[in-house]
């Protein structure tokens, strides 16, 4: 009870760094949400689609890439592992893998499957059925070109006719406008006001768990514990655990905060998920501030290193400038703070429609990135820690 209280005592005296933390987050986290007040509107746009071709680019094969090419903002990536970490990231909706011989295979009248990757999002579902609607039609034309000439194995001499048919019969199709249930304005202003909260969270951490443990590794009472009648081991677990219980508060506070800024959406499981990635984040953040504590003990360094932490990963993460206006190679030196994969996080989740284990699976793996730094800061701070045991 004596270690609390002497937790609380301290923690009062840094109330008015936390009030000013808080006071950032509903200043930003309120123009984030007065910025997307507008009425709630899906514009069609093209989606963002990779053609691997892997036939020769002729014929019937090239009528296809062409098409969809004129239907979408096709992008050229070099590799697979590329092509993975475009999807990744939503940075492309749709892959399509044209195998060898499908030119042939079609003029011959079978009908060659198409391989495709996606992001499962509503670009994806508009591109899929962009590519099935021209296969069908496609296939239309060459079973009739194959039926007018039943005595041949092949269209291959009216090619060039069944592709003229194919978009003389896609361009007169009807306009397809594509809806959405996701409501993009509220799941924006959720997105940025967590990811400003990575910035209060760490910010607030460091700062008043530095500033306590600073406090109790004072050569005076470090002294005085070492002497006193309680084991070191309970003393150290009822530090941590009022460590524990203040970062929990802070999460549990700005969580609450947020329903009233963002609203409806952290009703939804699409919030909940918010609240568990910066419920994952707040617990990398203390362990993150054990770390720093154990290897500065000197209270007037703590300003300097929330500057140089929090502010440094605000900036280099996207918490305080949007994600998609920061240079790639800026987001690369970034990805060594664990702000990065909890910002990343808000940002995939702002775009998910339908929330399935498939489609959390790059939440689940940008938390367990933040959980290992987290395991990697405990150990080097207990490392650190036993080497400094000994009282002078």
């Amino acid at each position: 009870m004596t270690v609390f209280k002497a937790f609380l005592h301290v923690l009062n005296k840094c109330k008015g760094m936390v009030i000013l933390y808080t006071a950032l987050l509903l200043l930003f986290g309120g123009i984030n949400s007065k910025s997307g007040d507008t009425a709630n509107q899906f514009t069609a746009d093209k989606p963002e689609i990779v053609i691997v071709n892997q036939d020769e680019n002729v014929g019937i094969t090239k009528n296809f890439t062409d098409y969809i090419a004129a239907h979408s903002k096709r992008k050229e990536l070099k590799s697979e592992e590329d092509i993975d970490d475009a999807i990744f990231y939503r940075q492309v909706a749709f892959v399509i893998y044209i195998p060898q011989g499908y030119r042939q295979a079609v003029l011959n009248g079978e009908n060659p499957e198409l391989r495709y990757k996606s992001c499962q999002s509503a670009d994806a579902s508009f591109a899929q059925m962009m590519v099935e609607s021209y296969l069908a039609i496609q296939q239309n034309y060459v079973d009739a070109a194959l039926q007018a000439n039943p005595d041949e194995k092949n269209i291959s001499l009216n090619e060039e006719e069944v592709c003229k048919d194919i978009t003389q019969t896609l361009e007169q199709t009807s306009t397809v406008h594509v809806t959405t249930t996701l409501d993009t304005n509220s799941m924006s202003k959720a997105a940025g006001y967590y990811n400003f909260a990575s910035y209060s969270l760490l910010a607030g951490a460091i700062f008043v768990i530095c500033l306590v443990l600073t406090s109790f590794q004072e050569l005076p009472i470090r002294k005085r514990i070492t002497i006193s009648s309680m084991n070191y081991k309970k003393h150290n677990a009822i530090l941590l655990a009022s460590n524990l219980l203040f970062a929990i508060a802070l999460w549990l506070f700005y969580g609450l905060i947020s329903f009233v800024i963002v609203g409806k959406v952290m009703f939804r499981a699409q919030g909940a998920m918010y609240l568990a990635n910066s419920f994952v984040f707040t617990l990398c953040a203390l362990t993150m501030a054990f770390l720093i504590s154990s290897i500065f003990n000197n209270k007037e360094a703590v300003n300097g290193i929330v500057n140089v932490v929090a502010l440094g990963s605000a900036f280099l993460c996207g918490a305080f400038i949007p994600v998609e206006w920061l240079p790639d190679g800026v987001l690369a030196v970034g990805r060594i703070f664990p702000a990065y994969w909890y910002i990343q996080t808000n940002e995939y989740l702002k775009t998910l429609e339908t929330v399935s284990v498939s489609g959390l699976k790059p939440v689940f793996i940008n938390m367990l990135v933040m959980a290992l730094y987290g395991v990697f800061y405990i150990i080097v701070a207990n490392i650190v820690s036993a080497k400094k045991r000994v009282v002078a």
